[in-house]
């Protein structure tokens, strides 16, 4: 698998101006709505503090607060069925729909179902996968993956999604009043909620102590997708565990807040058991989450709640944009997650931040992820998987700053050639900086030639 270009993709991203500045503009107007939500509540660190608390423990009792979940959730008379990997997510879920000679499958967002690839896989076996949350539906009928945990095509303006709708479901041409696409994708995707033979949703909490799986949505899909036909599968990562009922409500308050910067979401639904005359089918999925709680620096990512408020804050990606990480989780939080899966291929993620710290200081989990990035670059390098020319360039930095007259020479050798040199002598490949900003003009003396004139030998 050969490694994700990031830069190289942000430069592709970064070329359709309007929407890159949409899309910084946006993210960073849902961070200050987040923060405006977090002035208003006095308690809010204690909350964040309660909420990493509760993660934490959960994750060190993680097989019995399971198997206390099953237990209830077989009880409530839901089936609960285990997943190690992908595959066996997929495989389940495939016998569960042909058993039943299921045809169409409506879903509301589940980025576990993207992390398995379950939609190619379904497809390629003869069922169809309708994607219902809006966002989702977006992507779907553009062959797209989603570019944000909460707002899967917040990268496309209300133009783009004009032409997609025009050329996949018949919209009027032109038309780019958010009402009428909103509608025109309500009128598109209901009829299947009543075709459809089997529904599913994600999940972003289970509650042991009640075998529910809870949704917070604001649309409505995942109560049509979980209680209009007659088959409802929730698939669900065994991290997404919490003990009570009452833990729950902590995270309630946290998530959309955190999210979006709104109160409260407009659905948080708690699903126990079957619609009468139905089946309700639980796959708890593994796919690496056991051998990542085992990773003493990274383990801590799994309290994630994918509330998306690293993506919102973080400069690197309101300006790359979510598809140039080539991977289901972006941003900050993707930085750290997606390594585990595999290594080599997302070696250049944890590159794409600028170590300011923003995302850790949001997080309503308290995940210290500036200090997982910068212990994956560690990792990174210690494994051989940094590129030829970075591992080199870093090689000879390294040089240069552990030598104070070869720093020194280095700085009096800048300063020639930024004063010396034409612009097309500076601004070359070689100079990935200069693609898309000035290079910054070095100072006309350092600090070190100045207190050599005005100190002299002086203590």
């Amino acid at each position: 698998m050969s490694r994700v270009d990031h830069a190289g993709l942000s430069a592709k991203f970064l070329a359709a101006e309007a929407n890159a500045e949409f899309h910084d503009r946006r993210l960073w107007d849902l961070r200050m709505k987040r923060d405006q939500q977090m002035a208003m509540i006095p308690e809010w660190q204690d909350l964040r503090d309660r909420a990493s608390a509760i993660k934490e423990h959960t994750l060190s009792q993680l097989d019995r607060y399971l198997e206390e979940f099953e237990a209830n959730a077989t009880k409530n008379g839901a089936t609960v069925h285990w997943a190690r990997d992908a595959a066996e997510h997929n495989e389940i879920v495939h016998r569960l729909l042909s058993e039943r000679g299921v045809r169409t499958l409506v879903k509301s967002k589940s980025m576990l179902t993207e992390e398995c690839e379950m939609r190619p896989y379904l497809e390629a076996r003869g069922i169809k996968v309708i994607e219902t949350d809006l966002g989702e539906r977006i992507q779907q009928l553009d062959d797209e993956p989603p570019s944000h945990i909460v707002i899967p095509a917040v990268h496309k303006l209300r133009g783009d999604v004009s032409k997609v709708f025009a050329r996949t479901i018949g919209s009027e041409p032109g038309n780019d009043d958010i009402h009428y696409l909103a509608k025109s994708q309500r009128d598109d995707t209901r009829p299947y909620f009543l075709d459809a033979e089997a529904g599913m949703t994600g999940g972003n909490f289970i509650v042991a102590e009640t075998g529910a799986v809870v949704t917070v949505t604001n649309e409505g899909n995942a109560d049509l997708s979980a209680n209009v036909p007659k088959l409802y599968i929730a698939c669900v990562g065994i991290e997404k565990l919490v003990p009570r009922l009452a833990d729950l409500a902590i995270f309630i308050r946290l998530l959309s807040r955190s999210a979006i910067g709104s109160p409260i979401s407009q659905y948080t639904s708690h699903f126990r058991k079957a619609r009468a005359g139905g089946e309700m089918h639980i796959v708890l999925v593994d796919n690496g989450r056991s051998a990542r709680l085992g990773m003493a620096d990274f383990w801590t990512s799994l309290k994630c709640i994918r509330c998306g408020a690293c993506m919102n804050t973080c400069p690197v990606y309101r300006r790359s944009g979510g598809l140039s990480y080539r991977a289901v989780y972006a941003g900050p939080i993707g930085a750290i997650i997606d390594p585990t899966f595999d290594l080599k291929k997302f070696s250049a993620l944890p590159f794409a931040s600028t170590m300011n710290g923003s995302c850790t200081d949001v997080c309503p989990v308290k995940i210290n992820i500036h200090e997982q990035i910068y212990a994956w670059r560690r990792v990174i390098a210690e494994q051989r998987q940094l590129p030829f020319v970075k591992r080199e360039a870093m090689r000879i930095a390294g040089r240069i700053f552990s030598s104070p007259k070869l720093y020194r020479l280095a700085l009096k050798l800048t300063r020639l050639a930024n004063n010396g040199l034409p612009r097309f002598a500076i601004y070359t490949m070689l100079n990935p900086w200069g693609h898309h900003r000035e290079v910054p003009a070095p100072p006309v003396e350092t600090f070190n030639a100045w207190y050599r004139a005005n100190r002299g030998g002086r203590r």
